[in-house]
């Protein structure tokens, strides 16, 4: 039996940074990573996780790490693309926001479809295929834990969740890897530009920008940290209402329409007061953020959960990646009207749809930095995402686990 090292939380934060900053100096080092928008923390995550396998092999022992600031990171992050959501936006993004609802079903049932035929095909029982489908895809590890169980109830399946999080795992690899290289294809071949290139990236700076943006002081970044900080205390309040209320949600979802409020009222209420929305200490904070939770949850992958199911896998997931990129290429672009919005949420919808929302924002972010700004697409996706996957999901699977 293999001994457990525990990683205490602020040596895994420290990692993380350290991990995030070697991702971004190989992006700057190699054009490659920035022609094809690969994220700057999936990089050095995936390396690091690949160096910490091999650690655990040679030493004989697994690595346990404490995630309360990797937590904290997403947390902050939401209430960040909150702060930055205008009314107008919001507005602005309700047709999309109904045609992406629409497409995520669509695709939630198709990842569902290819899972059972895969778990048909491999001998597993076909409830197994949830697991092979939207429970660990679009739903990710948590959903996919969540499942498990049931679908070993159901079946006798010991391995489920073994599988679940295998799947999520790879999916969440998957996810990073082929946003971006997509946007860029639909971004190229119709030779697209943002409809306001001119206004503030919402997540990150531009690559051009970098070092010539307008002087971000310790009193911008503090004014900044406080209203994230309102927005995360009212996220708290508003998680404990819901609650109470018998519907459980993310915290991350009270934090980002807290974030909303706060970021619509304040210019309303104080006019005069300095901005915080579109401000680069918003969006230095904000990739600040996402980087770093998104360094700490790629450089802890355990590929040692994939041992075993290799043929399953290879094969099941390459059908799930296949259908992600035909039907956003040939399905989402087209339905989202064919512009660079609609190429930015492309990179986003392959994030999430094989991996997490974090994933699909960094792929749009990879994106905006190299082609520009689309503010909307950072409202619409996190939405869709945070507010409609779990429940659509949820009776998807419900469906096919006592089919």
């Amino acid at each position: 039996m293999q001994s457990t090292i525990v990683i205490p939380d602020f040596i895994t934060a420290t990692l993380g940074l350290a991990v995030f900053l070697l991702g971004a100096h190989l992006t700057r080092q190699f054009a490659v990573l920035r022609e094809f928008n690969i994220p700057e923390p999936v990089t050095g995550g995936l390396i690091a996780a690949a160096g910490f396998g091999a650690l655990s092999v040679v030493l004989g022992t697994n690595f346990e790490f404490s995630f309360f600031s990797r937590d904290m990171f997403l947390v902050l992050f939401f209430a960040s693309i909150g702060l930055n959501a205008r009314l107008s936006d919001l507005v602005a993004g309700g047709k999309p926001l109904v045609i992406l609802l629409v497409l995520t079903f669509m695709a939630i049932i198709a990842q569902d479809v290819i899972g059972v035929l895969g778990a048909k095909l491999f001998g597993f029982p076909l409830q197994a295929g949830v697991l092979f489908g939207s429970a660990a895809l679009i739903g990710g590890h948590g959903t996919a834990i969540a499942w498990a169980p049931d679908v070993a109830a159901a079946t006798g399946l010991t391995s489920a969740p073994e599988i679940g999080v295998a799947v999520a795992t790879i999916g969440l690899v998957l996810a990073a890897l082929i946003g971006g290289p997509v946007a860029k294809f639909l971004i190229e071949r119709g030779d697209l530009t943002p409809s306001r290139p001119n206004e503030e990236h919402t997540v990150g700076l531009s690559f051009e920008k970098e070092g010539h943006q307008r002087p971000i002081t310790h009193i911008s970044l503090m004014r900044v940290m406080l209203a994230l900080n309102l927005a995360v205390v009212a996220g708290y309040v508003l998680s404990e209402m819901i609650e109470s209320a018998g519907l459980k949600l993310p915290l991350f979802v009270p934090c980002l329409i807290m974030g909303i409020v706060i970021g619509n009222a304040v210019p309303f209420l104080f006019p005069k007061a300095a901005p915080i929305s579109r401000t680069p200490s918003l969006a230095v904070i904000s990739d600040f953020s996402l980087g770093a939770f998104l360094a700490i949850s790629l450089m802890t992958l355990d590929f040692a959960s994939l041992s075993g199911l290799g043929l399953p896998i290879i094969v099941i997931l390459g059908a799930q990646t296949l259908f992600a990129v035909l039907f956003v290429i040939y399905v989402l672009f087209p339905m989202l009207g064919r512009g660079y919005r609609a190429a930015v949420l492309a990179a986003g919808f392959g994030g999430f749809a094989l991996g997490a929302t974090p994933t699909a924002i960094a792929n749009m972010t990879a994106v905006t930095k190299r082609y520009g700004p689309s503010p909307i697409a950072f409202v619409v996706l996190p939405l869709v995402s945070a507010f409609f996957v779990d429940i659509a999901n949820a009776i998807v699977i419900q469906m096919i686990v006592n089919f």
